[in-house]
């Protein structure tokens, strides 16, 4: 499980470097082997390919004609590209979504249980200030002794 967040840069090429306690435990459980997508254009989602091999037999198991799967698939796919990280922990985030979620300066790197997220810091910090954590929220999350 990936916890916390970590700010930094894509450089001029579009490679992220991987957070020193990111990339410690991604050379510990998984490997270099990554899939880079994203559900709705304005975050990146980082997978280590066990994690993605993982959700892919989860998807499986959903009927190929149902709408929601139809809608993912174009999702993840539009955007999604299998990467390897280099030898300095460095992935390249796929063109496409470096331009549509604007990560090509500072960005907040943060742990979502089995994968990173990627996100524009500015973009993050104003979903922050807007969307706090609500008493329905809470009430919701208590039902999961959360």
């Amino acid at each position: 499980m990936f916890r916390g967040n970590h700010i930094t840069r894509v450089d001029e090429k579009g490679r992220l470097k991987l957070p020193a306690e990111f990339k410690r435990q991604i050379d510990e459980e998984y490997g270099g082997q990554f899939f880079i997508t994203s559900r709705d254009g304005k975050v990146a989602e980082i997978h280590p390919m066990r994690e993605w091999e993982e959700f892919e037999k989860k998807l499986a198991a959903v009927p190929s004609f149902n709408a929601a799967k139809q809608k993912l698939l174009k999702w993840i796919n539009y955007f999604g590209q299998q990467i390897e990280m280099d030898g300095q922990g460095r992935v390249l985030l796929p063109q496409l979504l470096r331009e549509k979620a604007n990560l090509m300066a500072e960005v907040v790197v943060y742990g979502n249980e089995g994968y990173l997220k990627v996100e524009n810091h500015q973009v993050y910090e104003q979903g922050l200030e807007t969307g706090p954590i609500t008493l329905e929220d809470r009430v919701e999350l208590e039902k999961y002794g959360v």
